[in-house]
C-alpha cells in the first residue's frame, strides 16, 4: 500500500468529498478540483489520483467503512471534512508541517510566475507543446491554435507569441545568436530543460492531461 509523509487519515474524508462531487467518480489527475486539494495538503496530486481509486475499488474494510458512513450521508461529510479543514496549523507548512520535508516542486508549477502573474509554469508547458505544433512564420496571433490556446488559458494570445519568441532563444535548431532581454526567459529556460530536449511524446502526453486543469 502506497504511503506518503504528509498523509494522514482524516484525508479520506476530504478525498470522499472529491469523489462524491458531480460528475461522481474518480476525477483526472489534472483536473482542477484534485489540483486544489492536492495544493491545499501540500500532497502531489499523482498520490491523491491514486487514493482515489482506492475509494472507487472499496478494496480494504476501511474504505468499505467510508461509503457506509458518507456514501449516502452528504450532510454528514460536509461536516467532517469542514472539521478536518479546521485543525490547527491546517495548511501552513510553517506549522502544521513543522520538522516534515514539504517537496514543492509540483505547488510551484502552479503558482503565478513572479515574472508575470498571468502566467504560471504549467501554461509554459502547454505553450511549450503548441511550440513544436507550429513554424516561427505561424507563431502569430492570427494562427487559430494560439487563439484557441489563449482561449483556453485565458491569457492573450499576444502574451502566448511572446512566449514563443523567447522559447526560440531556448531552442538549439534554431541558433539564435542575436541578445534577448526578457523577463520570461528564466522561467522559459526551465520548461525548455524539463522537456524541450525530452522525448516530445511525454511532453505533448503531459500537456493533454493539463488541458483538464484548464477546462474548469
Amino acid at each position: 500500500m502506497a504511503t506518503h509523509p504528509l498523509w494522514q487519515e482524516e484525508y479520506w474524508v476530504l478525498l470522499m468529498q472529491l469523489y462524491l462531487k458531480k460528475p461522481v467518480g474518480v476525477k483526472a489527475l489534472y483536473s482542477k478540483p484534485l489540483i486544489d486539494l492536492s495544493l491545499e495538503l501540500h500532497i502531489e496530486p499523482e498520490f491523491l489520483y491514486e487514493q482515489l481509486f482506492r475509494i472507487r475499488r472499496k478494496d480494504s474494510p476501511a474504505m468499505c467503512r467510508l461509503w457506509d458512513t458518507y456514501g449516502e450521508h452528504h450532510s454528514r461529510l460536509g461536516r467532517d471534512a469542514a472539521k478536518v479543514r479546521r485543525m490547527k496549523g491546517y495548511g501552513n507548512a510553517e506549522g502544521f508541517y513543522d520538522g516534515v520535508a514539504v517537496n514543492e516542486s509540483f505547488e510551484r508549477d502552479f503558482r503565478p510566475l513572479a515574472q508575470n502573474p498571468q502566467l504560471n509554469p504549467v501554461m509554459l508547458i502547454r505553450i511549450l507543446d503548441l511550440y513544436f505544433r507550429l513554424t516561427p512564420l505561424t507563431m502569430v496571433v492570427a494562427t487559430a491554435e494560439i487563439q484557441d490556446e489563449a482561449r483556453l488559458l485565458r491569457i492573450p494570445a499576444s502574451l502566448i507569441v511572446n512566449v514563443m519568441e523567447v522559447f526560440q532563444f531556448c531552442d538549439p535548431y534554431l541558433n539564435r545568436g542575436d541578445l534577448l532581454i526578457d523577463p520570461l526567459l528564466l522561467p522559459c529556460k526551465d520548461i525548455w530543460k524539463r522537456y524541450g530536449n525530452d522525448n516530445p511524446e511525454r511532453l505533448s502526453a503531459v500537456s493533454a492531461q493539463l488541458k483538464e486543469y484548464f477546462k474548469s
